[in-house]
Parts: C-alpha cells; structure tokens; sequence
C-alpha cells in the first residue's frame, strides 16, 4: 500500500524560500511519476505545481518557473520542491502526488505555505 508523507510548510515572508519534502513508502519509487499540486481555501480544485518523472524529467506551471525546483532521490524515495522568491499568491495548501501503474494517484496529506508579512 502506498503511503506519502510530506513536510517541510510553514509562514515565510515575500520573496522568502521554504522547502517541501515528501517521503513515500509501499511503492516501487524509481518508476513513478510524482508532482506538487496546490490548493487555494475556498477553492475546489488542487492546481499543478510541478511534475517530475522518474528518470528526472521536470515541467512546471507557468507561475511558479524559474523560482521553484522539482527534485528527486529514488534510493531515499523522497521528493522535494524547492521554493524561492515566494509570492503571497503562492499561499495555499500543497499536495504531494503520486502516480502508480494504472493511472492510480495517491496523494499525501496537505502542508500549509503562507507567503505573508
């Protein structure tokens, strides 16, 4: 069974970095693909931050370019989005996601990143 555990959220101020980390278990890491997703409150829908496959292939939303980094250690099964230059419109709770065989996600509970003076 799969399980994802991430940290690493909390307060920072403008133009500040924090780092996200997801741990995952239960799963053969190497040959998944994982991704951030963020949501704002108030919102329904979690929208796509960054992808990365699992040989280390990277794409990103067009908002978050060029300040947040995607990253990946398949011996440790453990991902990261390094985040800088953060913006108070980066304020939301994000989502580590996994993708299994069968186009089956799995998805680790919400961390919460205020971007607030």
């Amino acid at each position: 069974q799969v399980h994802l555990v991430a940290s690493g959220g909390g307060l920072v101020q403008p133009g500040g970095s924090l780092t996200l980390s997801c741990a995952a278990s239960g799963a053969s890491f190497r040959f998944n693909s994982m991704a951030w997703y963020r949501q704002v409150p108030g919102e329904d829908e979690r929208d796509f931050v960054a992808h990365i496959w699992g040989e280390g292939e990277t794409n990103y939303a067009a908002s978050v370019k060029g300040r947040f980094t995607i990253s990946r250690d398949n011996a440790r099964k453990t991902m990261w989005l390094q985040m800088n230059s953060l913006e108070p419109e980066d304020t939301a709770v994000y989502y580590c996601n996994m993708v299994t065989p069968g186009d089956v996600d799995h998805w680790a509970q919400g961390i919460q990143v205020t971007v607030s003076t």
